[in-house]
């Protein structure tokens, strides 16, 4: 675990079921270099994800940390207001420059055009 508190809720991007951790927790089913298997439950997680943000501590996470974790921070920033085209650009300046790792993941991003509503 990275120093500081632990996370209140996780969102993990994984081809296969997550480990259990002691907080809560959602897991979308997004095999590696790829997109999550079912879109408008990723939407809804992210959705989720965003809203929790604003008072919890939230994860974001996936096995190598770049990819899937840059595409959903990059969707998050989008749901947050970054225009979708400069989504990408905005999370590889503030979190990795190499994130968001393949051209479908940066269009999946760019595609995210309006907040998903429940």
């Amino acid at each position: 675990m990275p120093p500081g508190p632990l996370p209140t809720f996780g969102v993990y991007l994984l081809g296969r079921t997550p480990p259990p951790v002691d907080w809560e927790s959602m897991w979308l089913h997004w095999p590696d270099f790829w997109l999550p298997r079912d879109r408008e439950q990723a939407e809804q997680v992210l959705h989720v994800a965003w809203q929790r943000a604003a008072t919890e501590r939230v994860e974001i996470a996936c096995g190598g940390g770049r990819g899937r974790t840059g595409t959903a921070l990059a969707c998050l920033a989008v749901l947050d207001g970054v225009p979708p085209h400069e989504a990408v650009a905005f999370v590889r300046r503030h979190y990795d420059r190499h994130a968001v790792e393949t051209p479908w993941q940066r269009r999946y991003v760019q595609r995210l055009t309006a907040p998903y509503v429940p």
